[in-house]
């Protein structure tokens, strides 16, 4: 394994969590780190400013908002980074980083040899722990969730399909935040990295379920924490982002059930999903309006 180790963070207008990310990772390994910030068209400054500030930040300019897993693919090539190291980080700019976080990650993998991806445990700036190791979104409990849970947040299929009465523990889950994980180079080439089909949400459920198709684990590695800010570029316009997570979830799961006889399946969860999503965002814009 290759001492030294790349981060790639994809930076849209990052304010000032660029500069928390950048001084946190400090403390988070004892490696020499690279971080590499794809930037899909800041207007705020702060990508130039974390370059100056940070002599082991580099800017790439992405050309545009290609949204987050094509930003992540494009400097991944860019910097060939799936041939030169055994295992990348990719982490949202408004993480901060825990207390040797990486190196825990990093210490993992020699305890779990098939693992795709490793996810740190994500903490709420409220210190909450937040649901960041999950099962897959199966028909019943996935589905359930998405429909049920903006009328009934408590409800029994969202607490399954999040785990949120799992104890943290250290085990393999069917996907992990995309906030936050430690990836085999290896295995994210053997699946072509993040499907660039979805824009925002989703993907990095996607990546999970077709690591693991491909045999390779997602592993929940709790003795590493990260705070996670959330939502600093989703934030600004809630019922559009709303609207943008419900194409991305139809997407994940008529790609599930392709086949013809599966077409009445598919058209369930389109009109499921479509009420759900106009449920969310009149609720959205009405607490807009409010505030």
């Amino acid at each position: 394994m290759n001492d030294e180790l790349f981060v790639v963070t994809v930076t849209y207008s990052p304010g000032p969590h660029l500069e928390r990310f950048l001084a946190t990772l400090t403390h988070a390994t004892e490696r020499p780190v690279t971080v590499i910030i794809a930037d899909n068209g800041s207007t705020d400054g702060a990508p130039e400013e974390a370059v100056e500030r940070h002599p082991n930040a580099k800017l790439f300019r992405t050309g545009g908002n290609l949204g987050y897993g094509t930003a992540v693919n494009r400097a991944v090539a860019e910097y060939g980074l799936a041939s030169s190291t055994d295992y990348f980080i990719v982490a949202n700019p408004d993480v901060q980083w825990g207390p040797h976080s990486i190196d825990l990650l990093l210490e993992a993998t020699r305890r779990w040899p098939q693992a795709g991806s490793l996810g740190p445990l994500i903490r709420d700036p409220d210190g909450a722990i937040y649901p960041s190791a999950r099962h897959q979104p199966s028909i019943i409990r996935g589905g359930m969730h998405a429909v049920v849970a903006p009328v009934w947040p408590s409800n029994p299929w969202t607490a399954a399909y999040r785990q949120d009465r799992a104890e943290p523990s250290e085990r393999t889950v069917g996907w992990l935040s995309g906030s936050c994980l430690l990836l085999r180079s290896a295995a994210f080439t053997q699946i072509a990295g993040f499907n660039e089909r979805y824009f925002m949400y989703m993907e990095d459920v996607d990546l999970g379920d077709r690591l693991e198709t491909a045999g390779w684990q997602n592993v929940y590695v709790p003795s590493a924490e990260v705070l996670h800010a959330k939502g600093h570029a989703t934030g600004r316009d809630p019922a559009r982002n709303l609207a943008a997570h419900h194409v991305s979830t139809y997407t994940f799961l008529a790609d599930r059930y392709p086949k013809w006889w599966q077409a009445p399946l598919r058209w369930a969860f389109r009109g499921a999903l479509g009420a759900r999503a106009s449920l969310v965002v009149r609720s959205s814009r009405r607490k807009s309006r409010q505030s």
